[in-house]
């Protein structure tokens, strides 16, 4: 399908097809970022035991900063070129690169210095003390050393799915899956490297995953004109990117004062063994989310391209559309973790370990997944109409309102149990406030007739 087809299918090709050829390849390419990320969990918990899991697990969210950054940058100019396609913006299209490298610059040096020189009061303030600590330091230095290729692979990519380019996406992701698999059986396996090897193996398997998203742009294959060697500095094309880039960045940095809220709960009330268990249950549920993240990133170009054409019932469409395949396709495997949880938490964790209370907790954990969809498809349906204040309203509602207040009170005040029961009922408020919120905004759309404007490139 070539790159003016592609565009004439989202704007007017009936939409189940449009979803299931846009989302089936990049739910693969989410569901092999998702394997990436529990590739390191799944070696270290199996080949160097429950303190380094530990470790590893209590930096994760600080290592995730780069994808927030990554994500900042990527959706907002992925949601700026989507828009740009619909509206024919050249102009808009032959910068977007050039500000990307700016802003992929700009953030590296933002986070990586900061990051390497405090690393271990970092770590301590996620509540890492002991081995744990140690552990940590070593596994986040390493892999702060490769962010530039973390924060532009992971950018580069989401400008790829903007384009509608799923599977091409999909094979860049691959690449880099492959190389981190091989690397972590060699550094960690074989030559028994330990939380460093796989932290090398990660950062190997991004610096590939960079360099492939470079060459898509330099092939010339792009449906929009790409000039990935330049720096561009557009004010207005930088102000829409961190419009609707801003709530990713923010959903990012909320859950780690989610982690620093919940590690420092587990470190004084909780054993190491309840930190390693929080760690590999947290690594599970977002990899079951995977699915849905690939739908949100299919879901993008979509609702962009149809905004940018004012086709709002189109919008309005494809919204329910995904939202619904995202509750069918995880529906089996929520059921599958339900039925039999020790399957996938016996791949980090020893067996004889697993207790009954913890087996519980996990269930009620993973209890509201089958909902979650409406929330995330959320946070891509308002950056992409150009609107990115209420997905960044639903994070801090969420985290900071809600969130950081009871997991500093009902953990001290009734056990470890209480993270996982309160997470629970917290998102269950926060899928009605979302709901409201989105009809409303549907609302508005199917009675606007104007022109939508992009705010800051064509303001």
């Amino acid at each position: 399908m070539n790159n003016q087809k592609q565009k004439q299918f989202i704007l007017t090709g009936k939409m189940w097809p449009v979803m299931w050829k846009l989302s089936w390849p990049a739910i693969i390419a989410m569901v092999l970022y998702g394997l990436n990320v529990l590739l390191d969990a799944i070696f270290v918990g199996t080949f160097v035991g429950e303190k380094a899991l530990a470790g590893v697990s209590i930096v994760y969210p600080l290592s995730s900063f780069t994808m927030g950054i990554g994500s900042l940058i990527g959706v907002g100019a992925g949601s700026l070129l989507s828009i740009a396609l619909g509206m024919n913006d050249e102009a808009t299209q032959k910068k977007l690169l050039g500000n990307l490298n700016s802003l992929t610059l700009v953030g590296t040096a933002i986070y990586m210095i900061p990051a390497f020189i405090f690393a271990e009061p970092l770590v301590k303030m996620m509540g890492g003390e002991g081995t744990p600590l140690a552990f940590g330091v070593s596994y986040f230095k390493i892999t702060v050393i490769s962010s530039l290729f973390w924060i532009y692979g992971l950018a580069a990519n989401m400008v790829v799915r903007a384009e509608g380019k799923m599977k091409t996406a999909a094979v860049m992701m691959a690449g880099g899956l492959l190389i981190n698999t091989v690397f972590n059986y060699v550094f960690v396996v074989v030559m028994e490297y330990g939380v460093e090897g796989a932290a090398w193996a990660s950062n190997i398997g991004m610096l590939v995953y960079a360099v492939l998203g470079f060459l898509y742009f330099t092939s010339k294959k792009t449906s929009f004109p790409s000039f990935p060697r330049t720096i561009y500095w557009d004010r207005a094309i930088i102000k829409s990117i961190f419009s609707m880039g801003v709530p990713s960045l923010i959903m990012t940095v909320m859950t780690i004062v989610q982690a620093i809220v919940i590690f420092n709960a587990i470190s004084s009330y909780g054993t190491i063994f309840e930190l390693a268990f929080y760690g590999a249950a947290f690594r599970i549920l977002n990899f079951l989310m995977t699915p849905i993240y690939g739908l949100m990133r299919a879901l993008q170009p979509v609702i962009g391209i149809n905004y940018g054409a004012k086709q709002f019932h189109r919008v309005i469409k494809s919204f329910w559309i995904f939202t619904i395949a995202g509750v069918l396709i995880i529906l089996p495997f929520w059921l599958l973790m339900m039925a039999v949880p020790k399957l996938v938490l016996s791949t980090m964790l020893e067996q004889g370990s697993l207790t009954s209370e913890s087996i519980f907790n996990f269930r009620i954990f993973i209890s509201v997944l089958p909902l979650l969809p409406v929330v995330f498809m959320a946070m891509t349906f308002f950056p992409a109409i150009d609107k990115g204040k209420p997905a960044a309203v639903i994070g801090l509602v969420r985290q900071l309102i809600f969130y950081v207040p009871v997991m500093l009170i009902l953990p001290a005040m009734f056990g470890t149990q209480w993270i996982y029961l309160g997470s629970t009922i917290i998102d269950t408020v926060i899928i009605a406030y979302t709901l409201t919120l989105l009809l409303l905004e549907f609302r508005r759309l199917r009675e606007d007739k104007q022109v939508p404007l992009m705010q800051g490139a064509n303001a």
